[in-house]
């Protein structure tokens, strides 16, 4: 009986690591990156800057950051077999399915599972950081029967991916708030994505197996996929006028309120914060956003209701929308947000390496106990008798 009360289901509140990677306190919105608060680094860092910090522990000099992004652009690139795969996946595929199996072939490519060399170590990271953004990319287009647009080495990591979505050099403004958006998902503790990365890693497999197994688990809409049913709630309502009545009812129906609340904060959630400010930046120089009014409605009724029970927007209520403004379609919103995780995916492939112990979780057995065999044949009888009283 003790065992069973001490059980918690989803693993909440049970520690599974000891980590300095970051931090959430989600009673005062607290987020921060090796000791950073996610404002600083919003602010004042970029992407790239963010996910050596991240990595390796510490803010890189100079010299160590130019050469990391001179390594990330020189691997940019993807291997033509995987690109004629990739051309083979069906073109209504998720393209999370296709990334998934796309960062595991790079396995077969890469993979000699030299874990105890810190250059090894140092090629996986720049490889899965410079080849996801190219893979999501290439799959957009081909699945529009159009050819994959080769990444410019001249442009940043977050301008060369919104350029390989169309072809086109982005608005610096737009560039810019896409590489925040990247800072903002990059890392946040144990999650679910990150909790099985460490599992994978705890193996000893290649980071590309690791890396494919959180991207499996970031697709579920319960993690990475609510940010489009967000998008397909407000498009629901239709009308600022329609905001009160559609939340009582789903409060009435006990039904999630898509964008809001979190296993940890009891707060608006620090990066919901950036992220609408983003928002309006966006709509004041390229065009206002219709839902953008039902938006803020929604956030104002559900914390009226909601508010006294720690419900208030997380990181998915405003990203769809920033998302949608730099043009990107919804179903690409969660290998965005791949593409983001992956530096905090790798930080905690490294720090797991450092510390291994495969992990080997125990359960509490509710089956039953002395169970007598019975032959196939007896069976068959017991269901044909119970057939013929019918």
């Amino acid at each position: 009986m003790t065992a069973v009360s001490e059980f918690k289901p989803g693993l909440e509140g049970v520690p599974a690591t000891l980590s300095s990677i970051s931090y959430v306190d989600g009673q005062k919105g607290i987020l921060e990156y090796r000791g950073i608060s996610i404002q600083q680094l919003a602010n004042y860092s970029t992407f790239l800057e963010t996910s050596y910090l991240l990595i390796w522990g510490k803010l890189p000099t100079k010299d160590e950051l130019e050469a990391f992004e001179h390594e990330i652009r020189y691997h940019r690139r993807i291997k033509y077999r995987i690109r004629d795969m990739m051309k083979c996946f069906p073109e209504t595929g998720h393209p999370m399915d296709a990334l998934q199996t796309s960062a595991a072939a790079l396995g077969l490519f890469y993979s000699r599972r030299a874990l105890d060399n810190p250059q090894y170590i140092r090629e996986a990271v720049v490889r899965l950081l410079a080849k996801i953004p190219t893979m999501v990319a290439a799959f957009q287009l081909m699945r529009k029967g159009n050819d994959p647009v080769q990444p410019r080495d001249d442009l940043d990591y977050s301008a060369n991916f919104l350029y390989m979505l169309s072809e086109r050099e982005p608005d610096p403004l737009a560039a810019w708030v896409f590489d925040v958006c990247l800072t903002l998902h990059a890392e946040h503790t144990i999650n679910a994505s990150t909790f099985s990365a460490m599992v994978t890693a705890s193996t000893l497999t290649d980071p590309y197996a690791v890396i494919a197994s959180a991207v499996g688990t970031l697709a579920g809409p319960l993690h990475g996929g609510a940010n489009e049913e967000v998008l397909v709630m407000l498009e629901e309502i239709g009308d600022v006028e329609n905001v009160a009545p559609y939340v009582d009812n789903l409060i009435a129906k006990k039904s999630k309120i898509m964008g809001f609340g979190h296993r940890v904060y009891k707060v608006k959630d620090p990066r919901a914060t950036i992220l609408q400010q983003l928002a309006e930046k966006l709509f004041e120089k390229f065009g206002h956003d219709q839902y953008y009014e039902i938006a803020l409605e929604l956030e104002k009724v559900v914390a009226d209701r909601l508010g006294g029970k720690g419900i208030y927007p997380n990181v998915d209520f405003y990203s769809g929308l920033v998302y949608r403004k730099l043009g990107i379609p919804a179903d690409l919103f969660t290998p965005i947000f791949a593409i983001a995780r992956v530096s905090g995916w790798l930080a905690h492939w490294k720090e797991q390496l450092t510390k291994n112990r495969i992990f080997r979780p125990t359960q509490i057995y509710t089956g039953s106990h002395n169970e007598t065999y019975v032959p196939i044949h007896e069976r068959n009888c017991a269901i044909n008798l119970e057939e013929s009283t019918l």
